[in-house]
């Protein structure tokens, strides 16, 4: 049986290379590469703040990264002089976004029901006791 953070560490480095292979990949509809590009990265999210508070719910770490994600993507409508400057290298873009859409929002929260589906699916494989 394997440890839950192991597990959840795994998939945490499979989901990064995976997820950007297809954001970036020019050969993939817009629509497709958004859609899978928001989903990875609330996976990834989930993943990571359940590596870091492995006591939290499932559906806690979900609710939490999706409101977190809507923050972000209101934060794009700032022109502060510090989030310009954080945006204007790729990691910062990739984390902070660089562009406001309300078409995101609904992909988030689909993103943010998937990584809570897929961590449910990791807690039974590692056969942990109690689901939530």
């Amino acid at each position: 049986m394997m440890n839950y953070q192991v597990v959840l560490a795994i998939n945490a480095i499979l989901i990064i290379p995976i997820g950007y292979a297809v954001r970036f990949s020019p050969t993939l509809p817009e629509w497709f590469r958004n859609l899978f590009g928001n989903v990875a990265y609330e996976t990834l999210l989930i993943l990571l703040l359940l590596l870091i508070v492995p006591k939290m719910k499932p559906i806690a770490a979900a609710i939490s990264v999706c409101l977190f994600s809507f923050i972000i993507e209101f934060s794009q409508r700032s022109h502060d002089p510090i989030l310009v400057a954080a945006r204007s290298n790729l990691l910062g873009r990739l984390i902070l976004g660089n562009g406001f859409t309300w078409e995101d929002f609904p992909l988030y929260m689909l993103g943010s029901l998937v990584g809570w589906a897929w961590v449910l699916q990791l807690r039974r494989w590692v056969k942990m006791e109690k689901v939530e």
